[in-house]
């Protein structure tokens, strides 16, 4: 029997595998927002845009894996993070001596338990159903952390303060030492996610999305693809969650994370682009420095009439226009407007 080796590859010699790339950019905005950013920001940058930057991207990019990727619509992201901040903050208050970053990651952990739980429905149902069946946690997470006063350790409004940020004896206190606290579990997280949707289990995913029939004759597990991309995103989203509360605001409430919360995280994944890890970052770019933008251009043109009811107002505004826009013109987002102009510049030059 004669054997037929692969193009470029000497029979009796073993195939070699190919090297995942190292992406260049996010090595260079790391560089950046390590070597740079923390000698020549304000307070201000750390404390109203970059720390809730860090935070929103994180959960983006945990809905982008169940949605852009595994292509599960989930309209409950906000739930997900409440219960990685509160769960969190408990483990902080009640198991002593146990390191923060233990805390929040079994914070994630308590997450992707409840969102296992409501991805059950998955297995059943999909596209619009599926979304309206995850839409129920958002209601019965925050039923539930407002009913039962131990969640909050008693607190009659519900409200929980951060604990300390400490990490082999060092404490996080100033806004640009949460930052980089922040920072350090994003990009953290950002590499497992990246090297997760460049695996075998990325793969599995991208064929549950594009046609579940496929995929289960070609012999992915589709129910268990499933159940693992709403464990996974849920648990990223609940560390999410924990940065939210304890880095940016450190000080939360159930009612922080309503519903629009979820649909915020839903816009950021739309606009930037489902389907790319970077364009949770793009997103939640725009997301954040957007209502600064709008505030500085509406006191310049109008004055003292373009107060914080016309801000919100015109936000919500612009955002359903351009949520549209990307939609009708390039469903794909800011990152595949990003790479467009990158090919130009490069044909051009």
């Amino acid at each position: 029997m004669s054997t037929i080796a692969p193009a470029g590859i000497a029979i009796g010699q073993p195939a070699v595998q190919p090297r995942l790339q190292v992406p260049l950019l996010p090595l260079a905005s790391l560089v950046v927002a390590y070597g740079v950013l923390p000698f020549v920001g304000t307070d201000y940058l750390f404390d109203a845009l970059l720390t809730p930057f860090l935070a929103l991207s994180l959960a983006a990019l945990g809905l982008n894996l169940l949605t852009g990727y595994a292509g599960q619509l989930s309209l409950g992201s906000a739930a997900f993070m409440a219960v990685g901040a509160f769960a969190a903050f408990n483990f902080d208050l009640r198991v002593p001596g146990l390191p923060i970053l233990a805390s929040i990651a079994l914070g994630g952990l308590s997450a992707s338990a409840v969102g296992l739980v409501f991805g059950l429905p998955s297995l059943r149902l999909r596209g619009f159903y599926l979304a309206v069946s995850t839409l129920a946690a958002q209601f019965f997470v925050a039923w539930a952390l407002t009913k039962f006063g131990w969640f909050s350790n008693g607190s009659a409004s519900g409200v929980i303060d951060a604990p300390v940020l400490r990490v082999a004896g060092y404490t996080f206190a100033s806004p640009v030492e949460r930052y980089l606290f922040a920072l350090t579990v994003v990009a953290g997280l950002a590499a497992l996610a990246w090297r997760l949707v460049n695996s075998a289990t990325g793969s599995d995913f991208i064929a549950v999305r594009d046609d579940e029939t496929a995929a289960r004759i070609i012999g992915v597990p589709v129910l268990r693809t499933k159940l693992l991309a709403f464990a996974l995103s849920s648990f990223v989203i609940g560390v999410a969650g924990a940065l939210w509360a304890f880095a940016y605001l450190r000080t939360v409430e159930p009612h922080g994370f309503n519903l629009d919360r979820s649909f915020q995280i839903l816009f950021i994944v739309i606009i930037g682009g489902l389907a790319t890890l970077r364009g949770a970052f793009l997103g939640a770019a725009l997301i954040v420095v957007f209502p600064l933008l709008l505030s500085r251009a509406g006191q310049f043109l109008f004055g003292g009439v373009f107060d914080s009811g016309a801000l919100e107002m015109t936000q919500r505004m612009i955002l359903g226009a351009l949520i549209i826009a990307f939609l009708i013109l390039e469903p794909n987002g800011l990152a595949a407007l990003l790479d467009r102009l990158t090919r130009r510049l490069r044909s051009a030059a």
